[in-house]
């Protein structure tokens, strides 16, 4: 089989994926579902840091593996090496970001960055070349939401670079916010992956593997043991489709240490999702692989 419908030209999207892809099992699941989307046209892949040393490279090693289980070429960046008080240099990532910011090819909607993980290359290339603010539309997996809102559980995105967060949020760039209390809603079980998704293809072997292999190992102690929230993927499913979930707009929280949203005045309006449509995020996914690759 294969995937027979059309996207009209006017509706589709330049897209950069931002990914912390080796740091835990769900970015994969949301990069492939991107991939496979006629919508979006991924004009890269940017590699984000989790914070510990060598993690930058740890992703986009994994970055590279997803793209040769599909046959995909596509351009893969390094990202910065941490968080941004720790790597002072520019990397290739964030060039990028702001070469395609500002080469739109005639088309006048925004270069989508959707950000998984830790938001520092966005929030470096905003502060290396600000005229590209008005030029992308960020939809980030991060924050505890709207403020006030005392943290639940360290926010992990956030956490990683608590003054790349707050850059952004105060930023005024186009921002679409899914915060913890929505990602975490995205579950699915091991069960089902085995099932559905393990039998697509070297990817849908690779899915499977590298969730199962996590999910055994102390890294994973968080988990319920077998189920998975895909946490990473609402990044996708929203740019594919504004409307798969409820939102509204309201003040961009500041980040605490603690990662807290706290209310600062002046911040902007950004866009908060307060829920999505797990099954049709998962669904989506699904469908896609099967009709790829069997």
């Amino acid at each position: 089989m294969a995937i027979e419908y059309g996207v009209p030209e006017y509706k589709k999207l330049r897209t950069i994926i931002d990914t912390d892809a080796a740091c835990e099992a769900d970015d994969p699941f949301a990069i492939v579902q991107a991939l496979l989307s006629p919508k979006l046209i991924v004009k890269g892949i940017v590699a984000e840091h989790f914070k510990s040393e060598g993690s930058m490279e740890k992703s986009y090693k994994e970055i590279e593996t997803i793209c040769e289980a599909m046959d995909i070429d596509l351009p893969i960046l390094h990202g910065q090496r941490g968080p941004l008080e720790q790597d002072p240099e520019v990397s290739e990532a964030v060039e990028f970001i702001i070469h395609e910011a500002l080469n739109n090819n005639g088309d006048d909607k925004p270069l989508y960055i959707l950000c998984q993980g830790a938001i520092t290359n966005v929030a470096k290339a905003i502060t290396v070349n600000p005229d590209i603010k008005d030029k992308i539309r960020v939809i980030w997996i991060g924050t505890h939401g709207e403020a006030p809102c005392k943290a639940p559980f360290t926010e992990f995105n956030s956490v990683n670079d608590i003054k790349a967060a707050n850059i952004v949020l105060q930023s005024g760039i186009d921002l679409w916010l899914v915060p913890s209390h929505v990602y975490i809603t995205v579950n699915i079980g091991l069960a089902e992956i085995q099932r559905r998704i393990k039998p697509c293809g070297r990817i849908g072997e690779h899915l499977y593997r590298q969730m199962t292999d996590y999910n055994m190992t102390h890294a994973a102690d968080w988990t319920q043991g077998e189920s998975w929230s895909l946490g990473d993927s609402p990044a996708i499913a929203i740019a594919l489709n504004p409307g798969c979930g409820h939102y509204h707009v309201a003040k961009a929280p500041l980040v605490a240490d603690d990662t807290s949203s706290e209310v600062k005045n002046d911040n902007p309006e950004i866009r908060i999702y307060t829920d999505v449509d797990s099954r049709y995020i998962i669904e989506d996914l699904v469908a896609k692989l099967e009709l790829t690759y069997l």
